[in-house]
């Protein structure tokens, strides 16, 4: 409808409008003169019919607003529930109801119980968290909470209640938007820190403690026994390489973490490590009877940093030597495979024909001093830091290591890592 059809329709309405309010003020005019109604009932009745009048002016848009309350946040409105929605944390806006205004994709993953329209207290059992949405919507303040749940999983969350204020000095919110902040990353990396704290602690305080009471023995008891002071000293020296170990393994897993964003770009053969290691390593697979084997160690090249893959392979071999001595035989094969995604890799599996490992240990064996047997590992000379290490290094060089064992069967550790396409000169 063109802007002169408009104006036309609007005026004509305005006439129809006028002409109603005025007949009806001559009608009523003359019941009231006549005696026929009292005066209060011809001010109601005039009334009515102006408003019935006035409201015909309206377009029907303009009447169904008119019939209906002014529009508000209370009730929900298309523009709250598009900025929630767009917002990129999970984020739930409330009435002073506490009912649901807008809720995005995010809280409804956290909360699937959230209905628009339905009070939040049935979606969330927290009950520190419903106290700080009625403090906010009474009191106008900006609340935090931090809460835990179990359920599902073990989850750490800090939730900003936070009052939203149409009109500024208004005592009580228009509505309160609920922001929720994951926690679990932080919590888990801070555990993991004090774990680390922890057990690099005691793993350097057993070896401190038996070099200081050895130390004593042979300023004390000992000072004239010299059978006692070189059994003493030999203990000794055991210890301290342990600590010197365990020093070397902190370090070096500090620095890999500190270049883990540094991906090695140096094109590396691997044939030549795995029969590096394999050399290097004669000498106690010699002295634990044990064969090792190494099958199709053909060129295969990828983009790595050489000593920090000698050192992969140096942990897997010598553990499989260590750990697996039972087996006689440790198979080390390079093949060319391929990933999930069906990128090219080279995959290297250390094989060993030992005890196994039972399966609820396999996912936390590259965790930084976890052992399946922490006094067989401690004889071995471990220091709870190897399989970290090859994690790290690993995940530095964009690659994994896959872990297949079970009780009797032995154990197999296969690296995954890019292969590199390299380009020969012509």
């Amino acid at each position: 409808m063109s802007l002169a059809e408009d104006r036309a329709l609007l005026s004509a309405r305005r006439w129809r409008g006028a002409f109603v309010i005025l007949a009806s003020a001559a009608v009523f005019t003359a019941l009231a003169i006549a005696g026929a109604l009292a005066v209060p009932y011809v001010v109601g009745g005039f009334a009515i019919v102006a408003t019935a009048a006035i409201l015909a002016l309206r377009s029907p848009q303009e009447r169904d607003r008119f019939s209906q309350p002014i529009a508000s946040v209370e009730t929900g409105d298309d523009l709250l529930r598009a900025v929630v929605a767009g917002l990129p944390d999970p984020v739930v806006a409330l009435d002073r109801d506490g009912r649901v205004l807008a809720v995005n994709d995010r809280a409804r993953r956290l909360a699937p119980a959230l209905r628009q329209g339905e009070p939040v207290a049935l979606a969330l059992r927290t009950p520190e968290l419903i106290e700080a949405i009625g403090r906010t919507a009474a009191e106008g303040e900006e609340q935090r909470v931090v809460y835990f749940e179990r359920v599902p999983l073990d989850r750490w969350y800090e939730t900003i209640v936070m009052p939203v204020k149409r009109t500024p000095g208004a005592t009580r919110p228009d509505f309160v938007l609920m922001t929720f902040h994951d926690l679990t990353p932080l919590r888990r990396v801070e555990e993991m820190r004090a774990d680390f704290v922890a057990n690099a602690s005691h793993e350097l305080r057993t070896p401190l403690a038996a070099l200081l009471g050895f130390i004593e023995t042979l300023q004390g008891s000992a000072r004239e026994d010299s059978k006692a002071r070189a059994r003493f000293l030999a203990i000794m020296q055991e210890q301290a390489r342990r600590m010197a170990r365990l020093i070397d393994d902190l370090l070096s897993l500090s620095r890999i973490e500190l270049n883990a964003h540094r991906r090695p770009d140096t094109p590396v053969d691997l044939a030549p490590i795995i029969r590096q290691v394999a050399d290097g390593l004669e000498t106690l697979a010699r002295d634990r009877g044990v064969a090792v084997n190494i099958d199709n160690a053909n060129a295969m090249t990828v983009l790595g940093d050489h000593d920090e893959l000698v050192r992969v392979f140096e942990n897997l071999v010598e553990n499989a030597l260590k750990y697996g001595a039972a087996g006689r035989r440790v198979d080390i094969k390079l093949r060319q495979g391929s990933s999930a995604e069906g990128e090219p890799e080279a995959q290297v599996s250390v094989r060993d024909y030992g005890p196994g490992i039972a399966p609820e240990h396999l996912p936390r064996l590259t965790e930084r001093f976890y052992r399946v047997d922490v006094t067989e590992s401690r004889a071995q000379g471990g220091t709870g830091l190897g399989l970290a290490l090859v994690k790290h290094i690993l995940n530095r060089h964009r690659g994994r290591l896959t872990i297949e064992s079970a009780p009797g069967a032995g154990a197999v550790f296969t690296v995954h890592l890019p292969t590199a396409v390299v380009a020969h000169p012509r």
